[in-house]
């Protein structure tokens, strides 16, 4: 091979595109005094490592920034630790950043507040973790001039009362709104919500889920570096998990809701801001796709407003919160069987193989059909119709209160 020939091209295949028509629908939301240009931002992790990577993000159309959480000393973050896991997953073990504290205030800090005031934006600090290492930190962090502080619960124990004395440590040393980043593992997040709002403005529900175990069974050795191998799950499979979270606190609380956990999609902010979400933070997405995800996305939420003949993010944000937020009526029996949009149909014979019950029967590029009778209603068939061409229509009653 010649030493001029050219580079091979990079394969961007993977990328998606930016939606080409600008949307119609308002993206600015107001969330703790702070004016957002879309709900779209960033989850603390290796997107927002430093300044420079701040910078790209705020360039790159998020609504505000949000730093990678900084505390007494660097993370020793072990090598290699992080692994895609599934089509759009990640296993990690992520710690707090690898930069001193000091390199944050001498320089990091100033880079991604000056990208955030020359794009207009929110500037979010992350500070960690236990009530004394706040004590010494956020004072610090907050003399930069940010504009909130977000903590996380991940490391303080799995007791509520040392939340909230960490809560309440840091309420102490700030004047600025606090955000509580909490944790799956602490069950009930509600419950936990509801105790420590009186001391925090804001919640980001959530944190990555673990300790998961992956093998590289070829090797029969781990795929990431920890001690066993252990990580945290994040991205794609995380999603249901977190919407039940911004759900279980947006129902008991009032205040605003950061959801984050396997966003790649203007759908799966709609999905979060109906379960109560006021914002909307990128991470694992941001690093398979890069900074771009976040104007992407923003824009793909808004274009589903105009489909849908909403004017803002406003007028979806609590939707499931109020319609669910006391249950719906379960049933039990079968009231009525999937129906079918021939004209929909591409005949692809997904719906008669899933289903359990022997009551589809598909063949390729023919309309399939149903026998009733042997049913279940088990709904498999609606949602994995890749045309749609399934649903169950409305059932009277849904909801406890419409029971009632």
């Amino acid at each position: 091979m010649s030493d001029h020939a050219d580079p091979l091209p990079k394969d961007t295949s993977w990328r998606v595109p930016l939606p080409v028509t600008p949307p119609q629908a308002r993206q600015e939301v107001e969330v703790l005094g702070l004016t957002f240009r879309s709900p779209v931002i960033p989850a603390a992790g290796p997107n927002v490592r430093d300044g420079a990577a701040l910078a790209r993000v705020a360039e790159n159309g998020a609504g505000g920034l949000l730093a990678k959480t900084v505390s007494v000393r660097a993370a020793p973050v072990p090598r290699p630790n992080m692994a895609q896991f599934g089509r759009a997953g990640m296993l990690n073990t992520e710690l707090w950043t690898e930069l001193s504290l000091d390199q944050w205030l001498d320089r990091e800090y100033d880079v991604g507040l000056a990208a955030a005031r020359a794009a207009g934006i929110p500037f979010i600090a992350s500070v960690g973790y236990t009530a004394d290492e706040l004590e010494l930190v956020a004072p610090k962090v907050a003399a930069k001039g940010v504009d909130a502080l977000e903590f996380s619960i991940h490391y303080v124990g799995t007791s509520f009362d040392a939340v909230v004395d960490t809560a309440r440590a840091l309420r102490s040393v700030v004047d600025l709104p606090i955000i509580a980043k909490l944790s799956p593992h602490f069950g009930d997040l509600g419950e936990l919500a509801a105790v420590l709002e009186p001391h925090v403005d804001a919640f980001t529900c959530i944190n990555s889920f673990g300790p998961t175990l992956a093998i590289d069974i070829e090797r029969a050795e781990p795929v990431l570096g920890s001690r066993y191998g252990y990580g945290w799950l994040s991205g794609e499979p995380l999603r249901p998990l977190a919407v039940r979270s911004v759900f279980e606190v947006a129902r008991r609380v009032k205040k605003p809701v950061i959801g984050v956990g396997g966003v790649s999609r203007g759908e799966d902010v709609i999905e979060f801001l109906m379960a109560g979400a006021s914002l909307v933070g990128i991470c694992t997405q941001a690093i398979y796709e890069g900074p771009q995800v976040y104007e992407r996305v923003a824009v793909e939420a808004a274009h589903w407003l105009d489909r849908h003949g909403r004017q803002s993010f406003a007028d979806v944000q609590g939707a499931y919160v109020r319609r669910f937020g006391q249950g719906q009526r379960v049933l039990t029996e079968k009231e009525e069987a999937p129906r079918l949009d021939s004209a929909l149909c591409i005949g692809c014979t997904r719906c008669g193989v899933v289903c359990q019950y022997d009551a589809m029967h598909a063949e390729p590029w023919k309309t399939p059909t149903l026998v009733e009778e042997r049913c279940f209603q088990c709904g498999l068939c609606v949602s994995a119709c890749p045309a749609g061409a399934l649903s169950f229509s409305p059932r009277a009653g849904r909801t406890v209160a419409e029971a009632a």
